[in-house]
C-alpha cells in the first residue's frame, strides 16, 4: 500500500499532495493537503510509532506538542502546526513548555521501552539510581566506538559519577533531545517537536538546550531557576549528546567530546 493510500484509509478523506517538510534525520517528514482542506503532519521510519507514544506521554503532562492524530506501524499522522518566527514572548513560552513537561515525574529512570538515533541504541532500562543509570546506558556505551584515549577518560568518569551527580534527583519526563531545532515556534506558543523522552535529572534537557550555543535568556525567564551546583554538572550531562553527535557525524565533534571531558574533570 502506499503512503498516500495509508494516509486516506486513516482519515477517510483524499491527498491532494504531498510537501517534503525540513528534517527527517531519523524518519521521513511530510505534510499532507487534504482535499477538505486539512494539513496534517506525516512521519515515515522504524520507531515512529515508539514517538507518537512519547508524545501522548508528554501531551498527558499538559506540555504543548502536536497532537497525535493516527498510528500504525512505520507511519504516524500529527497535528500541522503554522510555524512562526521565534520572539521574547515565545521563548519565555518554550521555557514554561519545559517546565510543565519536567513537573511530571516517573517511578525510576529511564523509559518502557528503547529508542534510537538512527544506528545508535537509546539504552532506556529503569534504574532507580541516577549514576547508575546515566555510566551504564548514556556514557558506557561509547566506549568501544571512540579512540582508547578518550574512552579511558570517559571510564574514569564513570568511576567518579556517585561523587558528581546527585544518587536521587527528582525523575523528571524530559524531551530527551531538546534543542532550538526541536522547538516549534507558532505566534506567541513553543511545541515540543521530536521527542527522545525518558525519566530523569530536568537538568539534562537544560543542558542539551545549551550545547550548541547558549539560549535567548527569555528562555530560562519562563522555566525559573536550577540547583546549585548545575554548571559543574552541564558537561557532564551534554557528553552524552556530543557522543552521540560524534557517532553519527564523524570526526568533527572529537574537539566537542574532549573539552567536555575536560570541563567535567577528567
Amino acid at each position: 500500500m502506499s503512503r498516500t493510500a495509508q494516509i486516506e484509509g486513516a482519515l477517510g478523506q483524499r491527498v491532494a499532495r504531498l510537501v517534503p517538510l525540513h528534517g527527517g534525520d531519523l524518519s521521513d517528514v511530510a505534510r499532507a493537503d487534504l482535499e477538505d482542506g486539512r494539513e496534517v503532519v506525516v512521519k515515515t521510519g522504524p520507531m515512529v510509532e515508539t514517538e507518537a507514544r512519547m508524545l501522548q506521554a508528554m501531551s498527558a503532562a499538559n506540555a504543548p506538542v502536536p497532537e497525535v492524530l493516527h498510528t500504525e506501524p512505520g507511519l504516524i499522522l500529527l497535528q500541522h502546526l503554522t510555524e512562526t518566527p521565534p520572539s521574547p514572548e515565545s521563548y519565555r513560552a518554550l521555557g514554561a513548555a519545559l517546565a510543565q513537561l519536567h513537573g511530571t515525574e516517573g517511578k525510576s529512570y529511564g523509559w518502557p521501552e528503547p529508542y534510537a538515533f538512527g544506528p545508535v541504541e537509546i539504552r532506556n532500562t529503569q534504574d532507580g539510581h541516577w549514576p547508575t543509570f546515566w555510566a551504564e546506558h548514556r556514557l558506557q556505551p561509547f566506549l568501544g566506538v571512540v579512540p582508547q584515549e578518550m574512552a579511558a577518560r570517559l571510564e574514569t568518569l564513570c568511576i567518579r559519577l556517585p561523587d558528581l551527580l546527585p544518587a536521587q534527583p527528582r525523575p523528571a519526563l524530559l524531551h530527551g533531545d531538546i534543542w532550538m531545532g526541536n522547538a516549534l515556534f507558532s505566534g506567541a506558543a513553543a511545541y515540543l517537536i521530536d521527542p527522545a523522552c525518558y525519566h530523569g535529572d530536568p537538568e539534562v534537557d537544560l543542558a542539551m538546550l545549551n550545547l550548541f550555543g547558549q539560549p535567548p535568556t527569555e528562555v530560562m525567564e519562563g522555566y525559573g531557576t536550577l540547583a546549585a551546583g548545575h554548571e559543574a554538572r552541564q558537561p557532564i550531562y551534554q557528553l552524552w549528546p556530543a557522543l552521540v553527535h560524534l557517532r553519527l557525524f564523524g570526526a568533527g565533534y572529537h574537539g566537542l567530546v574532549t573539552r567536555l571531558l575536560g570541563r567535567a574533570g577528567v
